[in-house]
């Protein structure tokens, strides 16, 4: 059997809490490889395969109102409930790696009560498009929580993007620094390259390209707090001649450039304007330039359902948010521009390990979370928010990949392009 019966009499929840909770059981009943210890006023149940050599999890349900946001939101719900308190986990990484593996039985959870919750989340991300007002207020929501919030966790660089690991042990300010010379010698960037970037982040590509390479870096933001802390921070530097930090909207550069950055923006854009982002890119090279897209990326023959849904990224984190397939930004290129793919390296076991880091990295400054006025329900969604995509990465059921890419006129240099880097 996959559901061993309760333990404890059941005293303290209402009808209407245990229908649910039986509810949720049955559709979790066929669990396999690892098991669910489940504990709540009702009792103790183990959910799945108690006997498999996989994950034992204990999960502890504090408020059954749990079952309530579960069964109307479905997985989004049971994430709120996370951020309300109502339940704790052992080892929210192996949970959601459990679930992921077992992906018929998460995708039913979004059946019955939760497709009416579904539909509300559907028409609450319709409202969030990616316009030029949409974005600045999308932007803000995640990345104007504070310079200082983003540096307790981040490496010293502040990059909020995948690094790049050679080993498990590697540090994160290593691997960081390995991403970023990999994306300079893949687009072969030389003293006076003039190059732009769509998506500053807080200066860490501009700031090391200029300062290792000697080439000249046009970068943009919509994000003032971003904006703001990237030109003190090319300004401490003494770099002011080599970068310039625009506060635009991507769709409004104009220019030609011998080279394009462009790190994990792509996300943010929105899928209705994924074509709009791709002519940009093409229309701001030179007609020899190349382009390298840093991308988080889901499998293809999964993509059009995640685009009819919003998960816990797009409701909590990243409001506008979508995450493109390969296929879908192959596609979107080709009718838009005349940009040729050279080069698509997944690397998704290197977010999982950044995502591991930051999230380690930011429970042990709990502390100095607090000072900064955040309370424990941003903690609990912040945490969520990083073991979530952690186990996401770790089951590849999402990847990240470096796409490099060129118009026409370009022509590889002797001995082609620096590929090295690891796997």
């Amino acid at each position: 059997m996959n559901r061993i019966a309760d333990t404890l009499p059941s005293t303290a929840a209402s009808p209407l809490d245990r229908l649910l909770r039986r509810r949720l059981l049955d559709t979790l009943a066929g669990l396999q490889g690892g098991a669910i210890v489940l504990s709540d006023a009702c009792g103790t149940t183990v959910v799945g395969d108690a006997a498999a050599a996989g994950p034992r999890i204990d999960v502890h349900v504090d408020d059954m109102r749990f079952y309530r946001l579960a069964a109307a939101s479905g997985s989004v719900g049971a994430g709120e409930a996370y951020i309300e308190g109502y339940w704790r986990c052992s080892d929210l990484v192996a949970l959601v790696r459990l679930l992921v593996r077992n992906r018929d039985l998460l995708d039913a959870m979004e059946g019955g009560l939760a497709r009416l919750g579904g539909a509300a989340l559907r028409l609450w991300h319709a409202a969030r498009r990616n316009t030029r007002t949409g974005s600045r207020r999308n932007i803000a929501a995640h990345y104007d929580l504070g310079n200082e919030f983003f540096a307790l966790f981040l490496s010293p660089d502040l990059m909020y993007s995948s690094a790049l690991y050679a080993a498990e042990d590697d540090t994160l300010e290593a691997a960081s620094t390995r991403k970023l010379e990999r994306i300079c010698r893949w687009l072969q960037l030389q003293p006076g390259d003039r190059v732009v970037e769509i998506g500053t982040g807080w200066g860490g590509f501009a700031l090391y390209a200029a300062r290792h390479h000697g080439c000249h870096v046009t970068t943009t933001t919509i994000s003032r707090e971003q904006h703001a802390l990237a030109q003190q921070r090319v300004a401490e530097a003494g770099l002011q001649d080599r970068v310039t930090v625009l506060l635009q909207d991507y769709r409004d550069m104009e220019g030609r450039y011998d080279k394009l950055v462009s790190i994990e923006m792509i996300e943010a854009v929105g899928a209705r304007y994924l074509p709009t982002y791709l002519g940009k890119v093409g229309e701001l090279l030179q007609p020899d330039g190349l382009a390298l897209l840093q991308a988080i990326t889901i499998e293809d023959h999964r993509y059009h359902q995640a685009l009819a849904s919003v998960d816990y990224i797009k409701r909590f984190v990243f409001p506008g948010s979508f995450i493109p397939s390969i296929d879908a930004i192959v596609q979107a290129k080709t009718r838009v521009g005349d940009l040729q793919l050279l080069v698509q390296h997944d690397f998704g076991p290197s977010y999982a390990l950044t995502l591991q880091a930051w999230r380690q990295r930011f429970l042990a400054q709990l502390p100095a979370v607090r000072v900064q006025g955040f309370d424990e329900r941003f903690i609990r969604l912040w945490e969520f928010y990083l073991a979530y995509c952690e186990g996401g990465f770790r089951e590849r059921s999402i990847g990240v990949s470096h796409l490099l890419m060129a118009r026409p006129g370009y022509r590889p240099a002797a001995g082609g392009i620096a590929m090295e880097g690891p796997a």
